[in-house]
């Protein structure tokens, strides 16, 4: 299967997943809008995020991929499911650890998470609450990452991207069921809500166990011991560990600036959740579809291969991220408008998430580039590298946001994240070039400047458009004229990018020479066997 192919299949499920995230936080805006509870319930799942970014995602993926494609290769199927099984469970005995210290050690880390929520109790006293209800989440998550680690090394990718939409799913039937319930308050939805992602997260494991037998990769019940190749697998994930921890500073910082403004910490959440939706689209997708297809190749010997794969990776991701961009930061406030206003989320809730989202547009294609970037290092067995630039961008966000705080107030934290996201990406392209890891192709040069055109002529009929369809976005203007203008705006700027791609000869023969390109290299380069293969 061709790497756009995987990409789409990553990317379309990733967005099912994020309109089912939206339809969710649609809910939550309703039920909670932008009060105390909506910011307790943010902080209280924010703190499994938190450990399972650190402990489950990207530093365990970074390391366990390459790992397991190598060994798969050399020592084939039975030695890579023992190594996996060895992995799940120092993984598992090292989360669950983590789990029972932050249960107990709950009211410390809402108090450095949200130290704003000290001059409300009762705010305070229901993160606590909600925080110990949702951290039993961090295990299974933990679970699920291992397993997503191991269908995404065999190039199978449906399962993990859909895990996230089987989560919304649970949220979604959570609030439909404080919509239809009598009398119910705010904090008692939000315990419901905390509850569910519990619930969500057991949902998540059942679907990829499933998935991993099906597959035929299921890994042994073993306990944990330091073989050799978990001896590996932790110097390379240390750093990613560590990564991912500074990563999270950039968010316990925002979030604790954030928190002594009352409804802050929401605003910023609905707009971040807005923006992950072309970051998950484009960028997740990518980044998770590039790390085992630059994996195979180099253990196939194919550096050229490789480095033709980051490039056309690359045009893909900018082509769609620098219009989501300019379509983000112009639409900002219709969007917000259309999604979220209604319930307990006032106009005032609206304008300020407004303001939080258009200034992250400006960062969108930042981060839609580190996550392209970063796989090359992580499939080269390199997490040293984006440790410390990412450590270096953590001291940029940091700074920034304390230098802007007396000037830009709660906002600050949107401005640094951004400044940070564009250091972090600008330091991970040096670097590769620097180590002759990537080659900028004559494709790549001549088609970066017309994708820029075709983003600004987009960017410059969508702005005139808006003006034209000001009225329908007027306050008290039904949410269906408001939905219709807005459905209009995205058709048309879809339209005018679409056809100066076209025009600008941006997408001429670039995918299928990808596909014939990589149907040759795979012809002479050894691979990893799947099952299906072998049978």
């Amino acid at each position: 299967m061709s790497l756009f192919r995987n990409v789409l299949t990553v990317g379309g499920v990733t967005l099912v997943s994020r309109v089912a995230g939206f339809l969710r936080d649609t809910g939550l805006a309703a039920v909670l809008g932008g009060g105390p509870a909506a910011d307790a319930f943010v902080v209280a799942f924010r703190l499994p995020n938190l450990f399972r970014r650190l402990f489950a995602e990207g530093a365990f993926a970074a390391a366990f991929v390459p790992l397991f494609v190598r060994r798969r290769a050399e020592a084939g199927d039975a030695a890579a499911r023992r190594f996996a099984g060895e992995a799940l469970a120092g993984l598992t005995a090292v989360v669950v650890t983590v789990t029972l210290a932050a249960l107990l050690a709950a009211p410390l880390l809402v108090d450095l998470l949200a130290p704003g929520f000290a001059a409300d109790p009762e705010k305070r006293d229901l993160a606590i609450r909600l925080a110990r209800i949702c951290l039993p989440y961090l295990a299974a998550i933990t679970v699920v990452a291992l397993l997503s680690g191991l269908t995404t090394a065999a190039r199978r990718f449906f399962a993990a991207s859909f895990a996230p939409v089987v989560l919304n799913l649970v949220l979604i039937t959570a609030l439909l069921l404080t919509f239809v319930a009598d009398g119910i308050g705010p904090d008692r939805a939000a315990t419901l809500l905390a509850w569910a992602v519990v619930v969500g997260g057991a949902a998540q494991v059942a679907l990829l166990v499933v998935a991993v037998v099906r597959a035929g990769l299921a890994p042994p019940l073993v306990a944990p011991r330091l073989s050799p190749e978990i001896g590996r697998l932790v110097r390379l994930g240390l750093p990613g560990v560590l990564a991912g921890a500074m990563s999270e500073i950039n968010i316990v910082v925002g979030t604790a600036i954030a928190s002594s403004t009352a409804g802050a910490v929401s605003w910023l959440y609905y707009a971040d959740r807005l923006y992950q939706l072309p970051l998950g689209v484009v960028g997740i997708a990518v980044g998770q579809v590039l790390l085992p297809e630059i994996a195979h190749r180099l253990q196939g010997g194919s550096v050229e291969a490789g480095r033709d794969v980051q490039n056309r990776a690359l045009e893909f991701a900018l082509a769609l991220a620098l219009p989501a961009a300019a379509a983000l930061a112009l639409l900002a406030e219709p969007i917000v408008m259309v999604l979220f206003e209604r319930g307990a989320f006032a106009a005032a809730d609206r304008l300020a998430t407004a303001r939080a989202l258009a200034i992250f547009a400006v960062g969108l294609p930042a981060f839609v580039l580190a996550r392209v970037l970063a796989p090359a290092f992580y499939a080269r067995e390199d997490t040293m590298t984006p440790m410390v630039i990412g450590g270096v961008a953590v001291a940029v966000n940091v700074a920034v946001a304390l230098t802007l705080l007396p000037v830009l107030g709660w906002i600050a934290v949107a401005v640094a994240t951004v400044v940070a996201g564009w250091v972090n990406a600008g330091l991970l392209f040096a670097r590769l070039l620097a180590h002759g890891h990537w080659r900028i192709d004559a494709d790549l040069r001549r088609r970066l400047p017309r994708l820029a055109v075709a983003a600004t002529v987009m960017a410059v009929c969508l702005h005139l458009a808006t003006l034209g369809l000001a009225a329908a976005f007027e306050p008290g203007r039904s949410v269906l004229v408001a939905g219709a203008a807005l459905a209009f705006l995205v058709g048309l700027g879809l339209a005018v990018h679409g056809a100066l791609v076209i025009a600008l000869g941006v997408i001429e023969p670039a995918m299928p020479a990808l596909l014939r390109r990589r149907r040759d290299v795979g012809a002479n380069e050894p691979s990893c066997p799947r099952p299906e293969d072998r049978a």
